[in-house]
């Protein structure tokens, strides 16, 4: 039993309890984690001379980690931007927060891409370096999706903005519901780099023309410029699920007679993805308030992080070879939604949107807070800085352990796997 000294031990015990997301098993199967996957992207040996010089700039001493977080605050800040103009998606927003949105998701790019060359500089790749890498991923995703709404006034046709913020988080999901299945991370032709080429190819148009340039119709077909990129995106949406549902029912899972790496259906992944992706359909079509109409990317920020949570909860039970619970803590934003709609409550359904989306923030960034500092206390390691060489033996030796676990950075390790 733990020894306790008097109320403040009592109460640190509890909060620990209350604050551990991962258990004893999960983290001893999380260092013997071995990062696998395949690239066969067409951008990715194109940058590699660019991520190759970028990553030289930085000093040993600065954390893979640190690199990462910093490109993902400068690319959700950008992104704000376009929303703080624009909080509908349909109005005007300048052409030069449009460039500096490009020039934000080009930041990220290039600094999510290194994160891992720089692990292998310093000698301190470990398996949350992926994990980390994974968890920014997911958030750049939601942020870029609506900062591309607000780039071309797609607020305009709200569905069509519905449709294109849920189609990229449910596309993030299943590339990890099939590595969760197979064990490897795939990437194909058009994939993660090439989509944010093609991002930036959108604001770059919006800052010349625009954004209300978008809202031009197309000759002979009476749809608006507006929702090519939707089309073009749940084309090559509609291509990469097949291709990751292909591996998911087709090809045998990395488990036990075909199973997940953690020995369970295939299919079982499906559940908490059906549990975000239904109540946002009814919620907002069932509202008798317009509560999506109303605030339609406030409606998706909400969706969006609990759809960014029930990811980064896969992508640890990969990692951990662990079973995907299909009930998660974020789910009950959308679930007092529903309830409200389906029992008449007299509470307003804007007012309730606001609620649930300061809990389902708080609710993630407590999470990644409590994986993060978990892990770290595990491997004896820091988040966002490297200890120098020679001041703690007990760091150095797990560093020198950690460096044969492979999991600094996703995209990074598969771009730089020719270096």
């Amino acid at each position: 039993l733990p020894r306790f000294t008097g109320f403040t031990g009592v109460r640190n015990e509890i909060i620990m309890m209350i604050t551990k997301a991962l258990s004893q098993p999960q983290l001893d199967k999380l260092k013997q984690h071995k990062y696998c996957c395949s690239n066969c992207s067409l951008m990715d040996p194109l940058m590699q001379r660019w991520w190759c010089w970028l990553v030289k700039l930085f000093p040993m001493h600065v954390a893979p980690n640190l690199i990462t977080i910093t490109g993902l605050l400068i690319n959700i800040l950008t992104s704000l931007l376009l929303v703080y103009y624009s909080p509908k998606a349909d109005q005007e927003v300048p052409r030069w927060a449009c460039l500096l949105c490009c020039l934000g998701l080009f930041t990220y790019q290039s600094l999510d891409a290194i994160d891992g060359k720089q692990a292998r500089r310093t000698n301190s790749s470990t398996p949350l370096g992926e994990l980390f890498d994974h968890g920014c991923d997911s958030l750049s995703t939601l942020f870029v999706s609506i900062a591309v709404c607000c780039a071309v006034q797609l607020g305009m046709q709200p569905y069509w903005l519905f449709c294109q913020c849920m189609m990229a988080v449910t596309l993030f999901y299943c590339a990890h519901w099939q590595t969760y299945v197979s064990g490897m991370l795939r990437f194909g032709l058009i994939d993660v780099t090439e989509a944010q080429f093609g991002v930036m190819l959108i604001l770059l148009t919006s800052t010349v023309f625009g954004s209300s340039w978008w809202s031009k119709e197309l000759p002979f077909v009476g749809v608006s410029l507006q929702c090519l990129p939707t089309v073009f995106g749940t084309t090559a949406g509609a291509i990469a699920l097949f291709n990751n549902f292909k591996v998911i029912l087709v090809e045998r899972g990395a488990g036990r007679n075909g199973s997940t790496v953690a020995g369970t259906s295939v299919l079982s992944p499906m559940v908490p993805l059906l549990l975000f992706v239904v109540p946002a359909l009814m919620v907002a079509w069932k509202s008798t308030q317009a509560v999506f109409l109303a605030n339609p990317l406030l409606y998706m920020f909400t969706f969006g992080f609990v759809a960014t949570r029930v990811t980064n909860r896969l992508v640890v039970a990969h990692m951990t070879k662990n079973e995907m619970a299909y009930t998660d803590s974020s789910m009950l934003g959308p679930l007092v939604l529903l309830l409200n709609q389906f029992f008449n409550f007299p509470i307003r359904e804007q007012w309730l949107l606001w609620i649930v989306f300061i809990y389902v923030t708080y609710d993630l960034l407590a999470y990644c807070r409590n994986v993060c500092l978990q892990i770290c206390d595990f491997l004896n390691i820091e988040l966002f800085r490297i200890p120098l060489v020679g001041s703690n033996s007990n760091s150095s030796i797990s560093h020198s352990h950690q460096a044969n676990s492979n999991g600094a950075s996703t995209r990074s390790k598969a771009r730089g796997k020719n270096n």
